[in-house]
Order: C-alpha cells, then structure tokens, then sequence
C-alpha cells in the first residue's frame, strides 16, 4: 500500500506523524512542492493537510488520495470548509495523532 502524505510547515507534527509512519512522505505546502508530489499525492493511502497551510484543498481533494485536515479545534469555520471542500474529514488537532495512528495500524 502507498505511503501516507502530510502537507504542513510544522515539523513538530511531522515527527508526530512519523512516530506511527516512518516512511511518510512530507510536502511543504507551496505550489511547486505539490505539483512535484503529484504522484505520491494520489497514490496515498491518506492525506493529512495542515489547515494553516491555505492549501487550495478542493484542488488537493481533487487529485490526491483521500484527504484527512487538521487544525484548530477553536477554528470552526474551517473545518467545515475543509468538509465542504471535499475531505474525507477534518479533525482538530487535539485529536489528530490519535486519529491518525488508529487509521495507519488498521491498514
């Protein structure tokens, strides 16, 4: 199965994430970066895109694996955009670690 894929600046949250997954594939969340990631983006067994990023995210939703966003657990609004824009779900960020070694240790 294909890598999981984080898009963040936040390298605190990629050694969260890379505690569950080692071999995760980090994006930085500018233009190019993504357009180079394309391949590992929709390949991914899971996307999970940091909200403080402002990462186009129906344009990610649109061409990657399925997408997990995560941020503020105050900053309602945007994790219903996120919803809206086509994720998979969005989740605050006190809970996504949890979440996100739940969903790799099912695979």
């Amino acid at each position: 199965m294909a890598e999981p894929v984080v898009v963040t600046n936040n390298l605190m949250d990629v050694e969260q994430f890379r505690r569950v997954a080692p071999a995760l594939v980090v994006v930085r969340p500018t233009a190019s970066a993504l357009a180079a990631a394309g391949p590992a983006l929709a390949a991914a067994s899971v996307v999970m895109v940091d909200l403080r990023c402002g990462v186009d995210l129906a344009g990610l939703v649109a061409s990657a694996g399925p997408v997990v966003a995560y941020g503020s657990h105050v900053d309602t609004d945007a994790l219903a955009a996120a919803r809206a824009a086509g994720c998979r779900d969005a989740v605050p960020r006190s809970t996504v670690f949890r979440r996100f070694a739940n969903e790799i240790g099912n695979r």
